[in-house]
């Protein structure tokens, strides 16, 4: 949510607050009071305020040059956060919304030693289609979540597309997913070949999509994905 909207919805302060925390981007170590009034609209005495209470919860830190750092209490939340969001409880609904939106199997795959383990699967509405099943092991790298999951920089690869690579009939597109101790897997959708590449470009977004909202959920970064 933006800083504004933030600030107009729910209690003021709490708004305000979060406002200032929302205003850190990625790479960023620290903010000075006048990047975090232009990115945030507050007055710099309200901020100081508000900076004062986060510094005493530990959620900010002043820097020796003045400037404001996030603090430890919020990895301390993050680490909360992901140990009781594991993947597996998040699947089954992101798997559902990514077949019933494509059209085709969606999956997630992760890494088994030399092979790659399909941990979850939703089929295609329609009787034409990838039958896979959960459990299966296939051969990496073949096929895209294969290449997802070898990849040396996966962020790099983005969304990758492969047609009859693992089968000569069928597709397949995925994108990597990431929690917060890296790679999570390799999320994607497969289909007959010929009805997968009409509409290559709609599913990539939609694949792309699906895979920065389950980062965001599992508390990876997301990068490129955003």
């Amino acid at each position: 949510m933006a800083p504004r909207r933030l600030m107009e919805n729910g209690v003021a302060a709490v708004g305000r607050a979060l406002a200032i925390l929302g205003a850190f981007r990625e790479g960023e170590a620290a903010l000075s009071l006048a990047e975090l009034a232009a990115r945030t609209g507050l007055y710099k005495s309200t901020i100081l305020r508000l900076l004062g209470t986060l510094e005493q919860g530990r959620c900010v830190e002043r820097q020796a040059d003045a400037r404001w750092a996030l603090g430890p209490m919020l990895f301390h939340w993050g680490s909360l956060y992901a140990r009781a969001q594991p993947v597996e409880r998040l699947l089954p609904a992101a798997l559902q919304a990514l077949a019933t939106e494509s059209g085709e199997t969606a999956s997630f795959w992760v890494r088994h030693g030399e092979q790659r383990l399909c941990l979850a699967r939703v089929r295609a509405p329609s009787p034409i289609r990838d039958d896979l099943a959960e459990g299966v092991l296939l051969a990496l790298p073949a096929g895209a979540g294969g290449r997802v999951l070898v990849a040396p920089d996966p962020r790099a690869l983005g969304v990758v597309a492969t047609f009859g690579e693992r089968n000569p009939e069928t597709a397949a597109i995925a994108c990597a997913v990431f929690g917060t101790q890296g790679l999570a897997g390799a999320l994607g959708i497969s289909g007959p070949r010929e009805r997968v590449a009409s509409r290559e470009d709609a599913h990539r977004a939609t694949v792309a999509s699906a895979a920065a909202d389950l980062t965001r959920r599992l508390g990876g970064d997301l990068g490129v994905l955003a």
